[in-house]
């Protein structure tokens, strides 16, 4: 990935959680190389966060903005929640390890035991 239009050709291909298709009370399970983080969506662009960092420093469930995504560089996808591959920037500058994983959990989901 050497050119502008490189990166933003492979970002439209990833298997990526885009802000605009998450809802108030969607929640994120992001598993990163190092840690399980939950992101629960506020809306307004605020996040509840457990886990990860937040649980180590004693923070959780921590109040926070997400700033995107990045390959571990300078090139930051504003867009993006969370993406196999990437590493999540919270707002508080926080960078995770890379992210192996990613699932939804949608508000309106219910649970039956049958």
């Amino acid at each position: 990935m050497n050119t502008l239009e490189a990166v933003v050709a492979h970002a439209e291909t990833l298997a990526a959680i885009r802000k605009k298709d998450l809802q108030c009370g969607d929640r994120v399970l992001v598993t990163t190389r190092n840690s399980l983080y939950t992101v629960w969506v506020l809306g307004e662009g605020e996040y509840w966060v457990w886990g990860g960092w937040f649980d180590q420093k004693g923070l959780s469930p921590h109040r926070v903005g997400i700033n995107g995504c990045t390959w571990g560089g300078s090139i930051i996808h504003r867009d993006i929640v969370a993406a196999p591959g990437l590493q999540l920037e919270f707002g508080n500058r926080l960078l995770t390890t890379r992210i192996r994983s990613v699932q939804v959990i949608r508000a309106k989901a219910s649970y039956s035991p049958n």
